[in-house]
């Protein structure tokens, strides 16, 4: 589907441990303001007996009162087990989901899920069988690497994502060795852009004005960029420490975060001290 046809705006990329449910909420008028109209939640493991409403992204949530629309993404290889997660959230209101093809991480591709999923097509195409079965044509998307070791994986899969009618395919457009390091490969996302018969999603080294696509370090970044930084840190703090169960996971979330701003002038000293906070009390001080 060329790019003339979509229907799609920025939409807020799961990033493990920093775009999660509380950081959304917390800056969810930042967001807006930015253009967000959506946020994929980082990833929520579809194995056998796991309720994925008792994980905190979903836990308690109300699916029609969230500041963005939340699409669950899922990550795993058990089509029986992704099925039972995709009833479970379906019924609880979320009208769309995402299926991970692409985390990186060997312990994860080594077994089989994130973008080791490129490498089973067998499997993959029973998790896709599953995801549009359950949740609709037009409500299951995927979000994928470009490969694992190769960047025409991908495009060389396009005969068998064609045959689902996804609601969108994201590519970030690295291979899985390369994590986050490198160039993004365009002229191998356009190519997969023209195999395409559902819309594209763009994703990796995007800006805040990319239009149409899956952004998040941008997005951080320019939090962290901003001249009342600090005092949205210190929200951000206030509504993690209401959330959580001691000073230890707030401080780790906390430098979860500030570690995307290390770079900015307004933040090295900062963070040279944040790293050695123990307590909220001392990274108050800090910041």
């Amino acid at each position: 589907m060329r790019s003339e046809e979509r229907r799609l705006s920025l939409i807020l990329a799961p990033l493990r441990g920093v775009t999660i449910r509380c950081f959304r909420e917390t800056f969810a008028p930042e967001l807006a303001s930015a253009g967000f109209v959506e946020a994929v939640t980082p990833f929520i493991a579809a194995m056998p007996g796991v309720d994925p409403l008792k994980d905190r992204e979903l836990a308690g949530g109300d699916a029609a009162h969230s500041p963005l629309k939340v699409t669950p993404q899922f990550i795993g290889k058990d089509p029986a087990a992704l099925r039972d997660c995709l009833v479970r959230v379906k019924a609880a209101g979320y009208d769309t989901a995402d299926l991970n093809c692409g985390c990186p991480f060997p312990m994860v591709r080594n077994k089989g899920r994130g973008s080791g999923l490129l490498r089973t097509p067998d499997a993959l195409r029973l998790m896709l069988e599953v995801g549009c079965e359950v949740m609709g044509p037009g409500k299951f998307s995927v979000k994928a690497r470009l490969g694992v070791d190769r960047p025409d994986e991908l495009l060389a899969l396009m005969p068998l994502v064609n045959l689902f009618p996804l609601r969108f395919l994201t590519v970030h457009a690295r291979t899985a060795r390369q994590m986050y390091e490198g160039p993004c490969d365009e002229a191998m996302r356009a190519r997969v852009e023209q195999a395409a018969r559902v819309p594209v999603v763009r994703n990796g080294d995007l800006g805040l004005d990319a239009g149409d696509g899956m952004v998040g370090r941008a997005f951080i970044r320019a939090l962290g960029a901003r001249a009342d930084a600090r005092d949205l840190l210190l929200r951000y703090v206030a509504m993690s420490a209401a959330e959580l169960a001691g000073d230890r996971p707030v401080l780790g979330r906390i430098k979860e975060l500030v570690s995307y701003w290390k770079e900015l002038p307004a933040w090295r000293r900062t963070w040279d001290l944040l790293k050695l906070c123990r307590s909220l009390d001392e990274l108050r001080q800090v910041v």
